[in-house]
Formats: structure tokens, sequence, C-alpha cells
């Protein structure tokens, strides 16, 4: 889908000062036991509160609709073939376009590889049970973004090679973290396509999701494939100068019924995750129709100015100054009253990013 126009902004309109000690190095435990913010667009905040307290803001007969990808086990460990240096993988997106045929043994991906200098078209690195070969640059040769193929070192599937071998990739901002890394998945992760989290549903429990159901709020999966990109900051001085990464993502019929019948009961469609928020504005057609859809891609660039066309809520964490993900929390919220948000979430001490609170803009 084509970017959308937008109201030409300042990139630093966007920026603001996040203190090292507010980004969240590990998750509290329980999931729900993190700050809510509850904020209401053009008003500004209504309260702070639990977010097992959410329930208190959903309605019988609202739809509340999450991502169940599941992030990869996609950081590898091995050495560079021709001379043993240590080396490291961090797959990004499987190239399906490439492979001949669905393989197990044999599969074309995009990656980061360290150390990038060394590692160039032609360069072999042998992991655990298989190994990697280097086929270009990838578009981005200074940041170590290459083609790889993977082959697999004997009769193991390379699915089962990566689940045994590799580890989550957690964000760049989240240092030494050496806890349990399911707390790095949403319980109802299902599909195994990401290479990061979709952070805003980490506060889910089953428990609250049970009562969440009992409360007569319906429930609904899309699956977006999330990549690294969504952490890159905007470097152009002008928003509508940026070019915003694509995602492939689903939507089934299921999902299209389930929001047509709560719009028609008139009740609200609740995205958990700006993830969300991209899959359901990507699938609505030209006349205003929503379409189911199978694995395609979006490079929707939601930004201030931008008409919200399925979307009535948004649970969402704290983003980064002068991402891509401000922007549309901006734009959902109305700019002014979510930066004013933000003002207030760092003079209240929130905890910031993946691991952090979370807000609730009704």
């Amino acid at each position: 889908m084509p970017q959308q126009a937008c109201v030409t902004m300042r990139t630093d309109s966007f920026d603001y000062d996040l203190p090292d000690e507010l980004i969240a190095q590990s998750p509290v435990t329980p999931r729900d036991s993190c700050r809510l913010l509850v904020a209401q667009r053009q008003k500004g905040v209504i309260k702070h509160i639990q977010f097992k307290e959410i329930l208190d803001y959903l309605d019988p007969g609202d739809l509340l609709v999450v991502n169940n990808t599941k992030v990869m086990p996609a950081r590898l460990f091995g050495h560079k073939e021709e001379t043993g240096c240590k080396a490291e993988v961090l797959l990004l997106r499987r190239l399906e376009e490439l492979d001949q045929e669905d393989s197990a043994l044999e599969q074309h991906w995009e990656a980061l590889v360290k150390p990038g200098r060394r590692l160039k078209p032609g360069s072999t690195i042998l992991l655990e049970g298989f190994s990697a070969k280097v086929l270009d640059w990838g578009g981005e040769k200074s940041k170590g973004r290459r083609v790889v193929k993977l082959l697999s070192g004997g009769s193991k599937t390379l699915e089962k090679a990566l689940r045994e071998t590799g580890s989550l990739p957690l964000p760049p901002y989240i240092k030494d973290y050496t806890g349990d890394s399911s707390l790095y998945q949403t319980v109802y992760a299902e599909k195994q396509n990401s290479a990061a989290a979709p952070t805003a549903g980490l506060h889910f429990s089953s428990e609250l999701l049970s009562k969440v159901e009992a409360k007569g709020i319906h429930l609904a999966n899309i699956c977006l494939e999330i990549g690294l990109d969504t952490f890159r900051r905007v470097e152009e001085d002008y928003i509508d100068n940026h070019v915003i990464h694509s995602e492939y993502y689903s939507l089934s019929n299921n999902v299209v019924e389930a929001v047509q019948l709560a719009k028609q009961r008139g009740a609200r469609v609740i995205a958990v995750g700006t993830t969300v928020v991209r899959a359901l504005e990507s699938s609505v057609s030209c006349d205003g129709t929503l379409l189911a859809a199978d694995r395609k891609q979006t490079s929707l660039y939601i930004t201030p100015g931008y008409h919200f066309k399925v979307i009535d809520a948004l649970v969402t964490n704290f983003h980064t100054p002068r991402s891509t993900l401000l922007m549309l929390v901006a734009a959902f919220g109305g700019y002014e009253t979510m930066m004013s948000v933000y003002r207030q979430a760092l003079e209240e001490r929130y905890r910031f990013l993946s691991f952090g609170d979370a807000m609730l803009i009704i």
C-alpha cells in the first residue's frame, strides 16, 4: 500500500529527552502488574493505574485485536569458516522469493552480520549443525546487512537447528538481560516469524485474558511479522521525507467478520499495539471495505493527519524519540495531547520501551 499523505512536520517535533534510567531493562512480574496510563484523546491523562485494571475501561461487546506473532530465536553465534574468527548472524526476514521450493534444509534470509567488515559476499559462517553463506550486501553495505543462505549440515531441519541453538534478539537498548526469555513473548504467541516482540501485548496474562472474555469482550488475532527496523530512528529533517520499512502481515476472514460485527453493534475495535494498527488500517480498500490478507506487505506510514478507518482505541507502550511508532501514536491521540502525556509519563517516572509500562488511548 502506498504511503499516506501527511502533515509536513519537523522530525524534531517528536524528539524528547529519555533518561537512561527510565528505559526498562527487565519486565515486571506478574505481567499485568505494570503501570497503565489511561489517556483520553484531546483531553490528556485520565488516571494512573495498574495494567490489570484495564478491564474497567473495556466494555462488553468491544473487540480486542492482538498480534499473535512469535519472536524467532534469530540471534546465532558461530565463526567464519575461512579464518575461525567469531561471527554473529541476526536473521531479519525470510526471502521466500529466492527459494526455488519450500525446503526445510535450505533457506534464504535477510540478516545482520558481525563483524560486518569481515563478512563479505562469499564468506561462510559455521554455526552449530548448519551454516550461513553470505551471498550479497543486502543493500546496506555499511550497516552489516546481508543476504545469506542457510544450509543444514545434515538431516536436521533448519527449524530444529534454530530452535536448539538460536537465542531471542532483544532490542539494542536492553543491556545484559539474563532473565526468563519467555517474558519477551506474549502468552498468545503462535506464529514464529518476528525479530522483535509486539510489546504492547506482553502485559496480558492468561488470567487477565480469561477475565476479558468473561466480561463479554471479544478477541481476534492478526499476525504482523516485526523486523528490527521498527526500532530505527527517523534521521530526516522532515517526517514526510522518511521511507518507512515494510512488513508482512496476515488477516483472516474471521477477523474481518469480527470487526464488521463490532462496528454494527456500536462497539469499539481496540488495537493491542501499533503493529495491529498497521495491519488493520493497511487492509482497508479504497471504498472503505476491510479485506482479508494472506502475507501481504505493508509500508503504511501513519503520521499526524492520517484518517483512521478501523480502530477506536489503542493499547501501546511508550516509544523512543523520533520513531515512526511515536508518530503513529501522535496521529491517533492527537499530537499536542500525546506529547503532553509523554511529558507527564516522564515526570511520573513511568518505565519506557519494550519491557516498560503501557498506555491506553481511548
